[in-house]
């Protein structure tokens, strides 16, 4: 049965067209494979957690994460390329008056570079499906209790582009370094279901 598979015939074909490009010399054997592993390597909730502390403390870099997230992302050493093309990133801030949360309702899209593999949760067909329709109940779920007078906006993620949440910068943090901001950013945090 497992054959009949519509990512059975998908894989199939993504074979031989890798199987082609080898055979005319445009890849060496393997070289697919080494690649998404070096790009799954690289990526880790630090790197996210790394933007969001320079946010905090740099309201410049604030100004052009939030405009234009692919090129700001380069200031600190990162990328969204991980495969032929550049995944479009848009960062959202979180407010006193609004919340962002992310979700990839078809599938599991998520920026791997900058939040490492998605958690188990966030690939589930309950998160995916229930999230856009109760997100309070969804987060209060998750322990994130939020106020009704905070609005709730969900970004759904697509195979062109990834979302991240910038969270609130904690209360009380004014006096510490940008490595101990870092410290206290989660990838709850950074997909929305948690604060920091």
């Amino acid at each position: 049965m497992s054959g009949d598979h519509a990512s059975s015939t998908i894989s199939a074909q993504v074979r031989h067209v890798e199987s082609l490009l080898e055979s005319r010399g445009l890849l060496d054997p393997g070289e697919i494979d080494t690649r998404i592993d070096e790009f799954l390597a690289g990526g880790t909730p630090a790197n996210g957690a790394r933007i969001a502390a320079r946010a905090w403390t740099d309201p410049g870099f604030t100004d052009r994460l939030l405009t234009d997230a692919n090129t700001a992302i380069r200031e600190v050493g990162l990328s969204m390329a991980g495969g032929l093309q550049e995944q479009r990133l848009k960062v959202v801030a979180n407010t006193p008056d609004e919340h962002h949360v992310v979700v990839c309702t078809l599938c599991s899209c998520y920026p791997i570079a900058l939040l490492g593999p998605s958690p188990t949760w966030y690939k589930s067909e309950a998160y995916r499906s229930r999230v856009v329709r109760d997100p309070r109940g969804v987060l209060r779920e998750f322990g994130l209790e939020l106020p009704d007078d905070i609005a709730i906006t969900v970004w759904d993620a697509s195979a062109e582009s990834r979302y991240m949440v910038l969270p609130r910068r904690p209360k009380g943090t004014d006096a510490l370094t940008e490595p101990e901001l870092t410290a206290l950013v989660t990838r709850k945090g950074l997909i929305g279901t948690a604060a920091v």
